[in-house]
């Protein structure tokens, strides 16, 4: 149903009701519709239409019966289908689930497509309650500031935080667009990861599940769990990260690629390769840290025994051969590799790579990323 279609809806209502004139109602639509405004909060704010008694015709007009939500403590709510995106659109909020279906609280009865959305978004059949708009107007206020509070950003410089920023990416129509209700969370995930370069992690994994949402970190080749903000805020923190990596963050259904560029101060950046995985219950985020500066250690600094370091630079010298390094993921197998090839890039040699995919920028070598799609 268009939103043409919803407020005429509304529309004819009113008039058969005689709450306002066809001239006021018609107003109260453009005014609704030049600037995105629920039209349900234009009736009653700009137009003085009493809440309880459009909650009453609504119920009487539709038949969907009135819930009071004033009975419900926020502890209560169901957190695991709160999609802030949803809810700030269609002013609506799921509320409880009954067996395989899902109960949204909502003030405007003609708004079927916030009840398919949701459906899509559960994956569960949504069911209609109306409540009073005052009442869900606060009650929505004051879940989506809990959720943002709940969020840790001690620990960490204020200043620093807004220094960092991503570079080499193109901006994006979503980030510019973000408002202030955003500041938050990249001030969060700015803090995550800059934790994660402080403690050395080798890369983050940012995970939902049913009824919580981890972040983890893995050291030493070890996962430990590090976070675990609000499970409603796991789409905000997947399409932040896809945002900063140019990822499509309307694609959920389909494992994405990208990259991320971030700056620390001004002669420190740090790079992210990024991998989305669409999970059971959202997408599944893996970071990998990509310091250059690594590439730059000397081999007396890789931990091998005398022997290894022997046997390794005496094979970097030969004209041809193959050197294989194995091992688990933060073993150090990539630090190895591009510091034996930090050894040989000197200006006499030209050096080509084919890399699946290119961790780290090295200047002086030609680096190409592998390309089955192109042969």
């Amino acid at each position: 149903m268009s939103p043409y279609a919803v407020t005429t809806e509304i529309r004819d209502l009113l008039l058969r009701k005689n709450l306002l004139t066809e001239q006021l109602i018609t107003e109260a639509i453009d005014v609704s519709r030049k600037n995105q405004l629920n039209i349900i909060s234009v009736l009653i704010e700009k137009y003085g239409l009493s809440a309880t008694e459009l909650l009453n015709i609504f119920s009487s007009e539709y038949g969907i019966p009135i819930y009071d939500i004033q009975q419900l403590e926020i502890k209560d709510i169901v957190e695991q289908y709160h999609n802030h995106t949803l809810i700030e659109k269609h002013h609506c909020l799921p509320i409880y689930v009954e067996g395989e279906r899902l109960f949204i609280a909502m003030s405007d009865p003609t708004n079927i497509t916030a009840l398919e959305e949701f459906q899509f978004n559960a994956g569960m059949h949504t069911e209609p309650l109306l409540v009073d708009h005052l009442k869900l107007t606060e009650l929505i206020e004051s879940i989506l500031e809990d959720d943002i509070n709940a969020l840790d950003i001690a620990g960490i410089d204020d200043a620093a935080l807004a220094e960092m920023e991503v570079t080499d990416t193109e901006r994006n129509t979503d980030d510019q667009e973000s408002n202030g209700d955003d500041a938050p969370i990249v001030s969060y995930i700015n803090k995550i990861l800059t934790d994660a370069i402080r403690k050395g992690a080798s890369d983050l994994h940012f995970e939902p599940y049913e009824k919580r949402y981890r972040i983890r970190f893995r050291v030493d080749g070890i996962l430990t769990q590090i976070s675990e903000p609000p499970i409603s805020l796991s789409n905000r923190i997947a399409a932040r990260l896809k945002v900063m990596a140019r990822l499509d963050i309307a694609e959920r259904r389909l494992p994405q690629d990208g990259r991320i560029k971030l700056k620390m101060s001004r002669t420190k950046s740090i790079d992210f390769r990024v991998s989305t995985l669409p999970t059971l219950w959202g997408e599944k985020i893996v970071m990998r840290i990509l310091d250059s500066s690594a590439a730059q250690l000397d081999v007396e600094q890789l931990g091998f025994e005398p022997e290894q370091k022997q046997l390794y630079l005496e094979t970097l010298a030969k004209p041809q051969g193959m050197i294989l390094v194995t091992g688990p993921t933060g073993s150090g197998k990539t630090v190895s590799l591009y510091t034996g090839l930090n050894i040989l890039n000197t200006s006499e040699r030209n050096i080509s790579t084919a890399e699946d995919p290119i961790e780290i920028n090295l200047e002086g070598i030609n680096q190409v990323n592998i390309n089955t799609k192109s042969g």
